[in-house]
């Protein structure tokens, strides 16, 4: 009689339970939801909406020109900003209430790492805030308000993006607090939202610093 080897059959069993995972998680997620799309539209449009504006305010200075000044303009678009932020926050919130919780995530283990995210997240949003100011946070750089060096210190100096990260590193620290599938897809789409949005910034803001660079060579 053929034997499977024990080292395949464990393969085999292993298989079989990822699939098993894998099915029960999609059982539990609806994409159709409307509260859920809502969600998925406030994670997309928000880094959208920042980058097309900023970049609109360099090319023609229509913001500063508008509210009489970059400080005021800039700051004024922060405010707007940190208001789609706390409703794409309520949004994600309202669709992870609307759906199904995971009984695989209903565990203590699951909850104080999902703290831990939060935590760690938290700490990375506010220390890099606290680095940047109010105008190398919210695009300042678009508004001609450039800083005089580049920030290195913490958390700059663990990772790049660290204000992007830690808000990532939030969103899946609710979504495992709150044992919530349709937390975790969404946390997916929050990090290719920002993934995104970094290969458009960065570049842009670079050639912005390359530009002033250029033009104080020939002063």
């Amino acid at each position: 009689m053929f034997r499977i080897p024990s080292d395949a059959s464990n393969l085999i069993s292993r298989e079989n339970m990822d699939v098993s995972v894998l099915w029960e998680l999609w059982s539990l997620v609806d994409l159709t939801e409307p509260r859920f799309c809502v969600a998925v539209i406030a994670i997309i449009f928000n880094p959208f909406f920042w980058n097309v504006v900023a970049r609109w305010e360099h090319r023609t200075r229509g913001l500063t020109r508008l509210f009489g000044g970059p400080y005021v303009a800039c700051y004024s678009l922060a405010v707007l900003i940190l208001l789609l932020n706390v409703y794409r926050s309520h949004s994600v919130t309202v669709a992870m209430k609307g759906q199904s919780r995971w009984d695989l995530l209903e565990n203590l283990q699951v909850y104080y790492a999902g703290a831990a995210l939060m935590a760690v997240g938290s700490l990375l949003v506010i220390s890099s805030f606290l680095a940047l100011g109010v105008t190398g946070t919210f695009l300042g750089d678009y508004f001609g308000i450039l800083m005089d060096q580049k920030v290195t210190g913490f958390p700059f100096n663990v990772m790049d993006n660290p204000m992007y990260w830690g808000s990532t590193a939030n969103y899946l620290g609710l979504a495992l607090m709150n044992a919530s599938p349709i937390g975790i897809v969404l946390t997916a789409v929050v990090a290719l939202s920002y993934k995104v949005a970094i290969a458009y910034e960065g570049p842009f803001t670079q050639e912005i610093y390359r530009q002033r660079s250029q033009r104080c060579k020939h002063k």
